[in-house]
């Protein structure tokens, strides 16, 4: 609500009192810090050396060394859950998050939406004098909702932060990201060749947006929401810095928990008894309609492993811990710059990993992590292909799954399963020196990602508002532990967590915790009243290794109600363990809404996944509208990137298509003849005959066209079932902004030697010659 205007108002100026009270721009309380959330990607409890883990992250430690470890930290299992409940100080479930943007639906629990009656941190603070900046991974915009056609009304700018430099989906290629500048995409402004790295870059943008403040407003206290990629899939870095691991996880992954345990032990990250909790502890469960415990989330024994395996797993591992510690030297470069600039002592950090370990690379680990979203398990041989390629440009990798359980150390399962401590209990630091007054101290206080914001309100001494932006707002859902950061002995006053993801269920009350035995999505397993429940005293079995199920029947089903009753309070249901197929299958809005052809035209921005046409293994037509020269060269149409992808572009003067299927298999189709000059409709159609035996890969006969001229063909062509991947895949006119989707070629490869009018792809199932032929006589009438 404005204030009031109390100034006087007469007929002339000269009579009359101002007050410029309701008009001027807030202004936060002298001396009040500085926030920074620092948000870490599927990086498991037991990675860091700061929390025992044999990955070296000086910063952190740091961080740590000034502040607060929390040993029992919680989140959500997943990243766009875990980030809207710490920005809104709610359970993802109250806010429309329940899963990932991508797998969102139409239910109050998972619209991928957040309401304006639920406000950002950001938003909170920009009403009260901060500067508000966000910088790297978003991921809380509807895909939907995340192009240049739709409304920005979820994008960061329209959710209080002031500036914002990142990219919009849950994951993007760290050497060719998909940038967004405020409201509008970038190119990176260099390529890996000059040194770009996007960990680089989002520190660079970090520090130049608070100086930009700083140097007009030096008083102006500042909220930073600093999300890098790492560790994330693609795991991407140098081969200098992987190289600093070499031979560190030789061990493999059992051994690496023994030694790990025993570190978190010494330095009380989990009490002294804790054990280790199986490799595969539900090996042997089977499914409603009996299906296996899926090999995806399997782990393969490093004893079973044959020594190129075991070289593969370890450098894989090492490609990742290199990952970290180059990202670690970036944030490094941000404290640095707050400590030179007297800034770092009244700035409350944050730091949080957004959910355990990830399993997403599969019992052997990948080169493609696009893979795992089309259902595929990637292979040994083909990763050894790759070897010495590892987190470079041409590979966009991702561990396996025996790391996941290593990085989770002791205990159960991974990113993905909100039912077991691997995937919900993570890394947390808190650190402000001149307020909290603990320095290189832990706390083994039960804690939600939900608490973390009505923590750093109490912390700023702001009573949580009725309304913002005048919209009245509902009750925090999490629970202040400021007490507890700066005494030990003072309990928070949390009593039940209730955690939902993916088809899997758990519910945390005083010490004891329930959950269900359910493979997470894409598992497709349903029948969810047919789920076999756990039990577990939490506080002394932190790896779940004893269950009280059968022993305890009255608390287990105390815990159940709980659960339910939970639920209803929190919109947790339904649930969702869709299978790959069920996904993809599933209508959602767009802006493309219901159409089957799209005319894409030069100049204009890329177009990225949720607008672009989603082709799933279907039919399609690639027609482009082209005057052509004497010499034409260069890119006319693409669509993905070298990870997986399509382009249509002339090489040597000849039209040449490439499907490019998972960055394993570059299916060509070249023309024999030069492209003739003058006016013409170059193109290709992919015509689907079935599926490859043995395998859910469409297959089909791709046709290349020169007018109504067959001009090549290629028979028994593979393409992807599901999507190009969740990053780095837009479609552009002209050239190929981005990673290459060919080999053959160099980007951007911009067109030269012609002039395109427009580009269409079809998926309507129109044969070519008679959409070529409507475009043909529509370019000649223009």
């Amino acid at each position: 609500m404005a204030a009031e205007f109390n100034g006087k108002i007469a007929l002339d100026i000269r009579d009359s009192e101002p007050d410029w009270a309701p008009y001027v721009a807030p202004n936060a309380p002298d001396g009040a810090p500085n926030v920074l959330y620092l948000v870490w990607d599927d990086t498991g409890i037991a990675t860091w050396d700061c929390f025992g883990g044999l990955v070296e992250m000086p910063n952190m430690t740091r961080i740590a060394d000034a502040g607060v470890r929390l040993t029992q930290f919680h989140t959500t299992a997943l990243c766009s859950p875990t980030r809207a409940s710490l920005l809104t100080g709610r359970n993802a479930t109250s806010v429309g998050m329940a899963t990932v943007e991508e797998f969102t639906e139409g239910f109050p629990n998972s619209n991928g939406r957040i309401p304006a009656e639920t406000a950002l941190l950001s938003e909170v603070l920009a009403e009260r004098g901060w500067s508000t900046y966000a910088v790297g991974k978003w991921h809380l915009a509807p895909l939907e909702e995340s192009n240049l056609a739709a409304t920005r009304r979820h994008w960061p700018c329209s959710r209080g932060f002031d500036r914002f430099y990142g990219f919009m989906g849950g994951e993007t290629d760290q050497w060719y990201p998909e940038l967004v500048y405020d409201n509008h995409p970038v190119d990176p402004p260099a390529t890996p060749e000059q040194g770009y790295h996007l960990s680089k870059d989002l520190a660079d943008k970090t520090i130049e947006f608070i100086r930009d403040a700083k140097v007009i407003a030096p008083d102006k206290p500042w909220f930073s929401y600093v999300c890098p990629g790492a560790g994330h899939a693609p795991h991407q870095v140098s081969r200098e810095w992987a190289d600093r691991y070499a031979g560190r996880f030789d061990m493999g992954y059992e051994a690496y928990r023994e030694i790990v345990l025993e570190n978190q032990k010494r330095l009380g990250v989990v009490p002294p008894d804790t054990e280790l909790s199986p490799m595969n502890p539900y090996a042997e469960v089977t499914g409603p309609a009996g299906q296996p415990w899926p090999v995806q989330d399997t782990v393969r024994p490093w004893d079973e492993l044959s020594d190129d395996e075991r070289r593969l797993f370890a450098r894989m591992a090492e490609v990742f811990a290199g990952f970290l510690s180059y990202t670690d030297a970036q944030i490094g470069r941000i404290l640095d710059y707050l400590e030179e600039s007297g800034q770092l002592d009244n700035t409350i950090i944050v730091v949080i990993s957004d959910n355990g370990a990830s399993g997403e690379g599969g019992p052997n680990g990948s080169v493609n992590e696009v893979k795992f979203f089309n259902g595929y398990i990637d292979t040994v041989a083909e990763s050894l292909r790759f070897y010495d390629e590892l987190g470079s440009p041409s590979t966009y990798g991702h561990y396996p799954i025996g790391w996941a359980m290593a990085f989770n150390t002791p205990y159960k399962l991974f990113k993905r399963y909100a039912s077991h401590e691997g995937g919900i209990a993570d890394t947390a630091i808190i650190s402000w020196p001149a307020g909290i007054g603990a320095a290189g101290e832990l706390r083994d206080n039960y804690i939600s990602v939900a608490d973390v914001t009505p923590t750093v309100y109490e912390l700023l001494g702001i009573t949580p508002p009725a309304t913002v932006r005048g919209i009245p707002q509902r009750p925090l859902e999490g629970t202040s532990f400021a007490a507890a950061l700066r005494d030990p002995e003072l309990p928070t006053g949390k009593e039940t967590q209730f955690y939902s993801m993916l088809g899997t269920r758990g519910i945390w009350h005083r010490g004891w915790f329930a959950n269900t035995v359910h493979a997470a999505t894409p598992s497709g397993w349903g029948h969810f009243e047919d789920d076999r429940w756990e039990l577990f005293h939490i506080d002394a079995d932190r790896s779940q290794c004893r269950d009280l199920a059968a022993e305890q029947p009255d608390k287990l089903a105390e815990m159940q109600q709980l659960w339910f009753a939970e639920a209803a309070k929190y919109h947790g249901l339904p649930l969702a363990d869709l299978s790959v197929a069920e996904i993809f299958g599933r209508a959602r809005p767009g802006v493309a809404g219901e159409r089957e052809r799209f005319t894409f035209y030069p100049g204009t921005a890329d177009v990225g996944m949720g607008a672009a046409p989603e082709l799933r293994g279907q039919s399609f037509s690639v027609l482009a509208e082209v005057e052509l020269g004497p010499e034409p060269d260069g890119v006319i149409f693409k669509h993905g990137c070298g990870h997986g992808g399509y382009v249509l572009f002339v090489d040597d003067g000849r039209l040449s298509f490439v499907y490019n299927f998972m960055g394993a298999d570059e299916q060509l189709v070249r023309a024999e003849a030069p492209l003739p000059s003058g006016r013409h409709v170059l193109g290709a159609r992919f015509e689907r005959t079935g599926t490859a035996e043995g395998s859910h890969t469409p297959v089909g006969v791709l046709t290349l066209y020169v007018d109504d001229a067959v001009v090549g063909t290629r028979d028994e062509v593979r393409t992807h079932p599901g999507t190009f991947g969740l990053g780095g895949v837009s479609a552009r006119v002209g050239r190929n902004s981005g990673q290459a989707v060919s080999a053959s070629y160099g980007a951007p490869n911009p067109l030269t030697g012609a002039t395109i009018a427009t580009v269409t792809v079809d998926i309507s199932g129109t044969p070519y010659l008679d959409a070529e032929a409507e475009l043909a006589a529509a370019f000649e009438r223009d």
